[in-house]
């Protein structure tokens, strides 16, 4: 494995330390040594393959060693700062940079995906080498999946297809974004796939002869004018002979372009005179031609391509470029790095390649603005995915925009305060309303108020880049704010008199803080936000305000000498228990008042003991509570014997939150189950997020844990219904 390692590097990379690849080799064999993977083959194999492939792209010493050692920290025993040591702190950067969050917990796996996606992006940022060595991480998984079982096999495609081929594709990485791709297909769409493979190999030596003769053609007349090329015919890979098959409704038959001629000659001028030979010996399509050598495409790409019409009247493509566009092609940001090695001090050469990536510096903008997993990962899907048009400015810079852009999108992406003060457009020189949909090679201008005027809130259903509704959101997140606080102050003033409440009153010192921690804000500046624009309801806030106020107001007046004395009165006399809160028993004294504690959240059916609290009557936690051990070992003597008593028609007041995907008729299936099993309803308040998630609370009285698990269970069997869960505070 090191010798075929070696021999890669020795063919591809001019300046690469091999000791150092030697010894990366070394530890990473000893890391994994006791480690199978699914094959059964020793796990070596798998860095030393993403090692090979990196060094097919020609990379440098520091990250073909990264790509022996990507998985060490993540999979064995080794660190960061063992990394770090062993080698240097720009590979253990580096892989650092390709770990996944694997330690933390989430609630969804959208949310796991999101964060990793991120975290992804911002090592991106930093060092671009992180995902060349991620996808070749990815690649060579993909082409070890068959031993995965079937489900995981479906759910890596899937993320390859959505996720990594773009990355790829918007890396200018053209080889890997094939095989990716096809590879993905493979897995997700098996019977397509190998239907599609028998089709094109029944008609496979047609299809070579054809193209055999136009070749021949075109290198005799390219030969009469001096032109030096080499021609060769490039097959068209399989997912994009599917995607053309679905996008237009076609059979196999009805697809032409299987194959694409390409010409490889020495310069830009040789490029434009092959194509004049091409169009004078085949006849060329109207409106086929593009040329990414004078506009190239934000991946790199650069290359002529025209469709014409070849022998018996088929229509096949044609692609121009140089040797040097053909490698940027192939291994895009991978070819542009060789040429920023060594050149760190050259600010032009560093500019360039910074322009280059201008694109993930646009995601990372306003990816900060999204919190919600869902719509992050909708939006990032998007900004990979979407075609694009190529615009100019006045002063002829170009713009590159999502497909269908309109001048707000333009504006924002010249600056954010353009896009503020915008007030109409011109293209070409006529104005045009703010919704037109852009057009490759117009010239667009912005037409600016004096001051800044601020963005129309309709803009949000106008504009298709990520970066200028994110902007439009800040915007408006910021300016209405004031606006927002003030008016949700109004609507808690107002459901606090109705509920026949002075606000003021109920909501100081520690009460209102309470509320906003819970909803992890903060300043309650947030929490009176979030009622402003209706994201809480002021019902809840002053529901939960009130009962801290009454809770207050029944023990304000109660020392620990009162319950102290409550407690041991007649104890010895008289061992009687008698039931107290919702038949809970206190040994001793029954007349004291008996709260639940807020830290474990105590459950009929749960082993429990009190604690004596001063002015707070006695708290009831579970015995397993880590505070309870505490007070246990400091403060034993304020700790009493509590119990569960006969519980018959008291009940116990929860709350549970239910996730579900939002559908008619939800509501009234969780009522239908309530009524069903006998359960209390108290309150219920519902809303539904961006993702199209319904997110309902309900407090309602069960008699004891079982009845609570009983009712979890039947609302869980609902259809669309993702968890069901206890709030605790």
């Amino acid at each position: 494995m090191l010798e075929k390692l070696l021999y890669k590097i020795e063919s591809n990379c001019n300046t690469v330390d091999k000791e150092l690849i030697t010894k990366a080799f070394n530890f990473s064999y000893a890391a994994h040594k006791e480690q199978k993977r699914e094959s059964g083959e020793p796990y070596i194999v798998h860095p030393v393959e993403v090692a090979c492939i990196l060094a097919e792209m020609g990379l440098d010493t520091s990250t073909i060693v990264a790509g022996l050692l990507h998985d060490v920290i993540e999979d064995t025993a080794y660190t960061f700062e063992d990394i770090s040591k062993e080698f240097n702190i720009e590979v253990a950067n580096l892989v650092e940079g390709v770990t996944k969050l694997g330690l933390i917990k989430y609630k969804t796996k959208e949310e796991e995906q999101a964060d990793n996606v991120r975290k992804m992006l911002l090592a991106m940022a930093k060092d671009i080498r992180v995902i060349l060595i991620k996808l070749a991480d990815r690649l060579h998984n993909m082409r070890t999946l068959k031993y995965m079982p079937v489900a995981k096999q479906k759910q890596k495609a899937k993320e390859t297809l959505d996720i990594y081929a773009p990355l790829a594709h918007r890396l200018g990485m053209s080889k890997i974004k094939w095989e990716l791709e096809d590879l993905s297909l493979r897995y997700l769409n098996p019977n397509e796939y190998y239907n599609l493979v028998r089709k094109i190999a029944e008609k496979r030596v047609e299809r070579e002869e054809n193209i055999n003769n136009i070749m021949l053609e075109l290198k005799f007349n390219l030969n009469i004018v001096g032109i030096d090329a080499d021609i060769d015919g490039r097959p068209k890979h399989f997912y994009s002979i599917y995607r053309k098959m679905v996008a237009k409704n076609k059979t196999i038959d009805q697809v032409f372009d299987l194959t694409a001629v390409r010409i490889l000659v020495n310069d830009i001028g040789n490029c434009y005179a092959a194509l004049g030979i091409v169009h004078t010996v085949y006849k060329p399509i109207p409106g086929r031609f593009k040329d990414y050598i004078a506009m190239p495409k934000p991946n790199m790409y650069q290359s002529l391509h025209s469709t014409v019409i070849g022998p018996h009247g088929k229509p096949f493509e044609i692609q121009i470029r140089t040797y040097e566009m053909h490698k940027i092609a192939e291994y895009g940001i991978a070819a542009h790095w060789k040429y920023k090695e060594g050149k760190e001090g050259n600010d032009d050469e560093n500019e360039k390649f910074d322009s280059k990536l201008s694109w993930l510096k646009d995601i990372l903008e306003w990816q900060g603005e999204t919190f919600d997993a869902e719509e992050f990962m909708e939006g990032f899907k998007i900004d990979l995915f979407s075609d694009e048009v190529f615009v100019f400015s006045p002063k002829g810079e170009v713009i590159n925009l999502p497909l269908d852009a309109t001048p707000i999108d333009f504006a924002y992406r010249i600056h954010t305060d353009i896009g503020h003060r915008c007030m109409g457009a011109k293209v070409n020189g006529r104005m045009v309303p703010l919704e037109y949909h852009l057009k490759t090679g117009e010239i667009v201008e912005i037409v600016t108020s004096s001051s800044p005027k601020g963005p129309n809130i309709d803009w949000l259903n106008i504009t298709k880049s990520n970066q200028a509704k994110s902007k439009i959101k800040a915007w408006f997140k910021k300016a209405k704010r004031e606006e927002s606080i003030e008016k949700g102050k109004e609507v808690l003033e107002k459901e606090s008199k109705r509920q026949g409440y002075n606000f003021g009153e109920i909501a100081k010192g520690e009460a209102i803080e309470k509320i906003y921690k819970k909803y992890n804000f903060k300043a309650v500046d947030d929490l009176f936000a979030y009622v402003g624009v209706g994201d809480i309801m002021p019902s809840t806030v002053v529901n939960r305000l009130r009962e801290v106020f009454e809770n207050k107001n029944k023990i304000e007046n109660l020392t620990i000498e009162d319950i102290e004395q409550k407690i041991t009165k007649n104890t010895s006399k008289d061992e009687k228990k008698k039931t107290d809160f919702q038949g809970l028993i206190v040994k001793g004294e029954g007349n004291v008042l008996v709260r639940f504690a807020k830290c474990c959240n105590p459950v009929p059916g749960d082993d429990i003991i009190g604690y004596i609290t001063k002015g707070r009557g006695v708290s009831v936690h579970r015995r397993d509570c880590k505070n309870v051990e505490t007070l246990m070992k400091n403060e034993i003597n304020k700790v009493v014997e509590v119990s569960w008593g006969a519980s018959e028609g008291k009940g116990y007041i929860t709350e549970i939150e239910i996730k579900a995907d939002d559908r008619y008729g939800l509501l009234s299936d969780i009522m239908e189950i309530i009524t069903v099993t006998k359960t209390q309803l108290y309150s219920i308040n519902a809303k539904t997020l961006k993702s199209n998630v319904a997110l309902i609370n309900i407090k309602l009285k069960v008699a004891d844990i079982e009845h609570l698990k009983e009712l979890q269970k039947k609302i869980t069997k609902l259809t669309g219904v993702i968890e069901v869960y206890r709030i605790k505070n």
